[in-house]
């Protein structure tokens, strides 16, 4: 029996998990139950499993029949605080808590694949991990297994993310940047407080500051940067000021900064620190600023591995399933595991008008056409099977 046809096999099993995870949603680093049904699972499967004594998610291990390379299949497990609007049967028990990003779909998915890999491991070489990492929408939880160690001997690692923009018969892999980075910018522009109404002179205002400060940082984006390089520098939000007749001697803004460009990233932070102060300068104030580095920029840089995995979706649906879709400003921390090791990252269609799964990712009305899935679990055991093949030298 071929991947494709064991994927239908396991299409029920596929969908059932994927509604217990929708139903019983956990927030980052906070995936305790979640890992737990993913470890019985996976040792259900006669699987080794990796756990963390200080950290959610988890690591099964499938050996082929023979010795050989070691590929990692990715999966995020975390939840958003999002309260769920679909009215689905299977909607989520926990008030303010709802996977409205599909991982619920990435955690069934992979599961899928490694049913598949486990019925057929006796058919391949070298071996398969499957990661199903914790609190990706925290922005950094990837880190921790990078960090320590769970890339070590890793030859590859392929992830996947189910999307609203692509239909649910389609599948995209293409080379080149896919996601931005996604870093957090924090600002505090210090003033002089006084009475806002009898002496607003004898004060440096903060809130004037921060505001001439807002519209200045714009015209880095129109004026100094290369507009062939998307940017997106956006503060999102403003605290500032204690009564309605006193100058504002403190403001903080936080916000985020979008880009493909490494190069761009590594300078950006003097150029605006500069841009700020003087500013803040200029009003009879001083700002302090900083960035929280996250992850870096997701780039599909490894063309033997887009190929591969352009390859699998053909081999079992048809090249008509591929599709295209243009990069954007999202940000995905699977860049932590990338930079440990050649990766490839794709996407898996989850939209269907007929069936209404027509709302993005995040929105509290998202939902996806579960026929998908099933093509989920076989793209990410067909790419292990070729990946491992390839590099044995089959």
């Amino acid at each position: 029996m071929g991947i494709k046809e064991l994927a239908e096999k396991y299409e029920n099993y596929i969908i059932e998990k994927r509604r217990y995870f929708h139903c019983h949603p956990e927030l980052s680093f906070e995936e305790k139950e979640t890992t737990a049904t993913l470890v019985k699972e996976l040792k259900d499967m006669g699987m080794e499993v990796v756990t963390f004594p200080d950290y959610y998610g988890c690591i099964g291990i499938l050996k082929g029949g023979k010795p050989g390379p070691t590929v990692m299949l990715r999966a995020d497990i975390d939840a958003l605080p999002v309260k769920e609007a679909t009215e689905l049967p299977f909607a989520s028990e926990v008030e303010g808590r709802m996977h409205a990003c599909g991982h619920d779909s990435h955690m069934a998915m992979l599961l899928g694949a490694a049913k598949i890999l486990t019925e057929c491991k006796n058919e391949w070489k070298g071996t398969v991990k499957f990661i199903f990492q914790a609190a990706e929408e925290s922005c950094h939880g990837a880190e921790y297994y990078a960090k320590n160690g769970c890339m070590d001997g890793v030859d590859a690692v392929m992830g996947m993310h189910i999307w609203h923009a692509l239909n649910s018969d389609r599948v995209n892999f293409q080379s080149g940047p896919r996601m931005a980075c996604a870093d957090t910018l924090t600002m505090r522009v210090h003033g002089l407080s006084s009475h806002g109404g009898s002496s607003p002179h004898l004060g440096h205002d903060a809130l004037i500051a921060a505001a001439a400060i807002l519209m200045n940082v714009q015209t880095y984006v129109s004026r100094r940067n290369d507009p062939l390089n998307p940017l997106v520098i956006s503060f999102c939000t403003i605290h500032g000021g204690k009564n309605f007749n006193i100058i504002a001697d403190e403001v903080e803004l936080t916000g985020t900064m979008r880009t493909f460009s490494r190069e761009l990233r590594a300078r950006i932070e003097k150029e605006l620190r500069q841009m700020i102060q003087d500013t803040a300068k200029a009003y009879g104030c001083t700002a302090d600023f900083e960035i929280e580095y996250h992850f870096e920029p997701l780039y599909n840089e490894h063309e033997d591995l887009v190929r591969i995995a352009q390859g699998a979706v053909s081999k079992l649906y048809g090249e008509e399933t591929l599709a295209p879709l243009p990069q954007m400003m999202g940000g995905e921390d699977f860049s932590y595991l990338a930079a440990k090791a050649p990766a490839v990252f794709g996407y898996i269609g989850s939209r269907n008008e007929a069936k209404g799964t027509i709302y993005g990712n995040h929105n509290d009305h998202y939902n996806v056409d579960e026929d998908s899935l099933k093509m989920g679990a076989a793209v990410y055991a067909q790419f292990a099977v070729d990946f491992l093949d390839r590099k044995a030298g089959n």
